[in-house]
């Protein structure tokens, strides 16, 4: 007799307890259905009724090694039958192992990890530490971010999430416009023009807010929620060298582009950057115990040597999860999953999602690297005016409840923001599956063209 005898079993019980009990992030209480899930493996999932969905969202960006994996659940299994839970104050060999092995795939100096639950609290503590190491209050982050749900992770995210917690989300925060090809201001033929304007307008803005009140620059490297926006040539490394002119420390949110989702461990590995702090978080261990952290420069670790880091978890470095992230790291090493992601996005989803863009009038660009891509959905690609207005919803957004709708009637669970939808499926997805997902695709952009007013 197992301890989870008597767990519903039919998509009828589990929604109305569902409904009665569980309050869900970002969601009308009343409004909302959540589908019930039966079991997943590989990159597929199956609901009650026994359908099955090809995951192209892989959860929240988070499943990197798909489900079930089984190195991954014989680890987490195996380390359970010697040690569930420990006190961050001792020593603990998964914590540690695992902190060595980021550390090794980190670039430059960055030697430590102080490990969180999730992302948004990683970049809540990146934040605390820049402001002591350098004694300064202010973070400056990019309007088209997200950085989490916690009181300082919200503040510094850009888009309407932030609203409702305002005015009282944590004061210190400015933001500033970073590049954005298809649609900037800073747009310009020459790729690295584009980079330069985009540049000018962050070096205004350090000089009037003030860089000596500047503790840090956060940003995604490569965009993720808010678009999969991959920077120009010289964009990332001319934020670094203003951070070194004016002394900030920048910190490179990696929570959902880093552990192989670009093709690299971390997505700043692209463009040879090196920041100061790396946040991370659900690629590191794709979310089968949750695991996040802060991975940080010798300099600043150094400010800590002799003085108390004034911050701290219960579960920061939980064996179990640190454990799942040691399996993860040996696995992505053994399999070749830099090499599969990198294979896959050049010779498989860069051409095929283009195929699309050609086919279709209602996908106005293509983008992305590794296994991170978008398709952004417009009425007129002469105008480029989105498929549903910005933060759309009600009927405003029906075109692309439509064609997500679509998706799924036809097997494929798709990631949809604003007029969007994103190609982010398991690391592990192979190009067979790639191909029945663009099927899928296709049909359901004939959707999306019924919208369009231009071709």
């Amino acid at each position: 007799m197992s301890d989870l005898d008597g767990l519903p079993t039919d998509d009828a019980t589990i929604r109305a307890l569902d409904r009665r009990h569980v309050f869900h992030s970002w969601s009308a209480q009343a409004l909302i259905d959540p589908l019930p899930i039966a079991s997943a493996e590989g990159s597929y999932f199956t609901d009650y009724e026994g359908r099955r969905y090809l995951d192209f969202s892989s959860q929240l960006v988070n499943a990197n090694l798909g489900y079930s994996h089984p190195r991954m659940v014989a680890a987490i299994a195996e380390y359970a039958r010697r040690f569930t839970t420990l006190s961050p104050t001792f020593a603990n060999d998964a914590r540690s192992e695992a902190a060595r092995l980021i550390a090794e795939i980190a670039p430059g100096s960055l030697n430590q990890v102080f490990f969180t639950n999730a992302g948004a609290e990683a970049n809540e503590n990146a934040f605390r530490i820049a402001r002591l190491h350098t004694g300064r209050p202010k973070i400056l982050a990019t309007y088209r971010s997200y950085h989490g749900a916690t009181h300082g992770s919200i503040a510094a995210t850009g888009d309407p999430r932030r609203w409702g917690t305002e005015p009282m989300a944590m004061p210190g925060v400015v933001h500033f416009w970073g590049p954005y090809p298809y649609r900037s201001p800073f747009f310009s033929d020459s790729p690295e023009q584009e980079s330069e304007r985009a540049l000018a307008h962050l070096r205004d803005t350090i000089m009037v807010e003030g860089a000596g009140t500047i503790a840090g620059i956060v940003l995604e490297p490569v965009v993720g929620t808010n678009g999969i926006l991959v920077p120009p040539p010289g964009y990332l490394a001319g934020v670094r060298a203003l951070c070194d002119e004016f002394g900030i420390v920048l910190i490179s949110d990696e929570v959902m582009a880093g552990f192989g989702r670009c093709g690299e461990w971390f997505a700043v590995d692209h463009w040879g950057v090196v920041p100061d702090l790396i946040t991370f978080a659900k690629g590191v261990n794709s979310g089968y115990v949750p695991l996040g952290g802060v991975v940080i420069s010798d300099e600043i670790a150094a400010t800590f040597a002799e003085r108390a880091y004034p911050g701290g978890l219960t579960y920061s470095g939980h064996p179990l999860a640190c454990a799942s992230a040691v399996a993860s790291i040996r696995i992505f090493t053994d399999e070749g999953i830099l090499e599969h992601v990198r294979t896959l996005g050049e010779q498989v989803v860069g051409p095929e999602l283009e195929k699309l863009a050609a086919r279709h009038p209602s996908v106005g660009e293509v983008r992305g690297l590794g296994l991170f891509w978008a398709l952004e959905l417009v009425r007129d690609r002469a105008t480029r005016e989105p498929l549903v207005p910005f933060n759309a919803g009600g009927a405003a957004a029906a075109p692309m409840n439509e064609f997500a709708a679509a998706c799924k009637q036809g097997g494929l669970w798709p990631f949809t923001h604003f007029n969007r939808t994103h190609v982010v499926p398991p690391l592990t997805v192979t190009a067979d599956e790639l191909h029945e997902g663009f099927a899928v695709l296709d049909a359901a952009l004939d959707v999306a063209d019924r919208h369009c007013t231009g071709a």
